[in-house]
């Protein structure tokens, strides 16, 4: 993609609000509201505002925010039509004001981000389509992949060629343009890096209605911004993402530990593994994935992110519960294929030796790639056949710098969480290495060499998802009170002044890049940093 980008000067599209007179029972009450007027008809019709389709770009999986209606929801036929739409609102008369712009790809996430309140959603589902020209196209070692792609399609096309990116996020079922628009942690971070430090180049669409080419050599700030920027600078168009051979299977393995320091301990030194080793003149190579989770008595063995525990081995586990209340669970995976597969147990052997897990609770099993890779979605669909799965989701993710993880642990997971005995759903722990992170981009982690990711993923109901809400409250406030320095991962803000503090160092260059790339604030208002939106 070049940075001149054709676009025809007859499009118009213009804003005007007019006055809507809702009468309710009692009182009339005034309500301004933007209406699209588009007099070219080559995208006018691309434009939806029919009941069922509102209601979807009023939603998303966290489902605990709602009423933030946009005006319409626009599906594109190609990017022509994107810049066609940014520009638009970009050109708009001072008087008209333009109109808010939210991408969204498959509403992931969990407090309205990917809304746009009286303005425009974009639905960047409706690119997902290879005819285009942004579909998925494989080279010997890179990617280059439509941002409205699903990284599941992603890994499918790239095992064509055996391919496969090197880090990813459990869940599979989200777009490309969303994961790089935060960053994109799991399992494979400690190592390879979040999915942004893989990533080669990009074709991205700036608030001005802009197509730039960027990379860390052209267009460097828009490259650097975009990545990890929330959706602030621009609409991630195309993402030319970082290829390894890909393995064909796993060797996966889960250890309980009932002692918190040991627990961490392990995980760090494992994590300092990088690459190939020897030891007692065998060569081994460092594991490829790391996480981590509690066990409490609130919930299930087994949780919808994997069933892996035997059932015949439940009651041992639950009798290990009741002695220690909250039980640590270290997961890991070597990768392999036909000319390692004969030494894959002996790395693991190697690599866990010495680990202060409980005796007799080490667990593991050797699964396909596309299987470990893809391991939350039959949990998913379980539940959807449940009913469980559009349910609230009042997430709470945050970054912990290693030198507090202790006392996150005495005063979140021994103290708020057991006292309140209402946490349903996984609790992640794990850490990663910040040398792994590039310092340029828009992501704002902790300031120490390894940190911890802990996410609480809860689901609730309709009814109670507010207690869960004042769990994560509180946990923030001991956080604050005890001096924790945290950073909020998929953050949620209501404040520029918890923004500002969120960036740290980082504020003044992510406002001048927004001053730079979007400087009528159009893009992705759902996300609140310069955007008056309140709910």
């Amino acid at each position: 993609m070049g940075e001149n980008f054709p676009f025809p000067t007859y499009l118009i599209l213009t804003i005007i609000t007019i006055i809507h007179l809702i009468s309710t029972v009692g009182n009339t009450q005034v309500v301004p509201r933007p209406r699209l007027l588009l007099s070219d008809p080559d995208i006018s019709h691309k434009l939806h505002n029919d009941p069922h389709t509102m209601k979807l770009a009023s939603s998303d999986f966290g489902n605990v925010v709602h009423h933030q209606s946009p005006v319409a929801v626009f599906r594109p036929s190609s990017l022509y039509d994107v810049v066609s739409l940014v520009r638009s609102s970009y050109n708009s008369p001072v008087d008209a004001g333009g109109f808010t712009i939210a991408a969204r790809g498959q509403g992931h996430s969990t407090r309205g981000q990917a809304m746009a309140p009286n303005g425009v959603v974009l639905d960047m589902g409706a690119l997902r389509n290879p005819t285009l020209g942004h579909g998925i196209n494989v080279s010997h070692d890179y990617a280059d992949v439509g941002g409205g792609e699903m990284w599941i399609d992603v890994l499918h096309a790239t095992l064509q060629r055996g391919l496969a990116p090197p880090s990813w996020t459990d869940y599979l079922y989200m777009t490309v343009g969303g994961t790089l628009s935060n960053a994109g942690i799991g399992g494979q971070t400690f190592r390879y890096g979040p999915q942004i430090a893989n990533v080669h180049q990009m074709d991205v669409i700036t608030g001005k209605g802009d197509l730039l080419t960027c990379s860390s050599q052209k267009n460097s700030e828009l490259f650097h911004g975009v990545l990890g920027g929330l959706g602030q600078f621009g609409i991630i168009a195309r993402a030319r993402i970082a290829l390894h051979p890909a393995p064909k299977r796993v060797k996966w393995v889960r250890l309980i530990y009932n002692d918190f320091s040991a627990f961490t301990k392990d995980q760090e030194r494992l994590i300092s593994i990088n690459g190939e080793k020897k030891e007692n003149n065998y060569n081994y190579n460092a594991l490829d994935y790391l996480e981590g989770m509690l066990l409490m008595h609130q919930g299930p063995i087994n949780n919808w992110r994997s069933s892996f525990f035997p059932l015949s081995d439940h009651p041992k586990i639950i009798s290990l519960l009741l002695q220690h209340t909250v039980l640590y669970c270290l997961e890991v995976a070597k990768y392999y294929d036909d000319h390692s597969q004969h030494n894959v147990d002996k790395d693991v052997q190697v690599l866990l030796q010495g680990l202060s897990y409980v005796p007799g609770f080490y667990y593991d099993k050797n699964v396909s790639f596309v299987e470990f890779l893809n391991r939350v979605r039959s949990g998913e669909l379980k539940l959807q056949s449940q009913g469980l799965w559009d349910v609230p989701h009042p997430w709470l993710n945050m970054f912990i710098p290693k030198s507090r993880i202790n006392d996150f642990d005495s005063g979140v997971f021994k103290n708020i969480i057991l006292k309140r005995n209402i946490t349903t759903g996984p609790v992640l722990i794990y850490p990663m290495n910040r040398s792994k992170w590039n310092d340029r981009m828009s992501a704002s982690v902790p300031d120490e060499e390894v940190f911890y990711t802990v996410g609480f993923l809860h689901s609730s109901g309709f009814d109670d998802w507010k207690a869960f809400d004042e769990q994560n409250k509180e946990i923030l406030r001991f956080c604050e009170g005890a001096g924790i320095k945290v950073k909020q991962y998929l953050p949620h803000y209501t404040t520029q002044q918890d923004w500002a503090n969120h960036f740290g160092t980082k504020w003044s260059s992510f406002q001048e890049r927004k001053y730079h790339f979007d400087p009528r604030m159009i893009l992705s208002p759902g996300q609140r940093i310069f955007n008056n939106i309140i709910n």
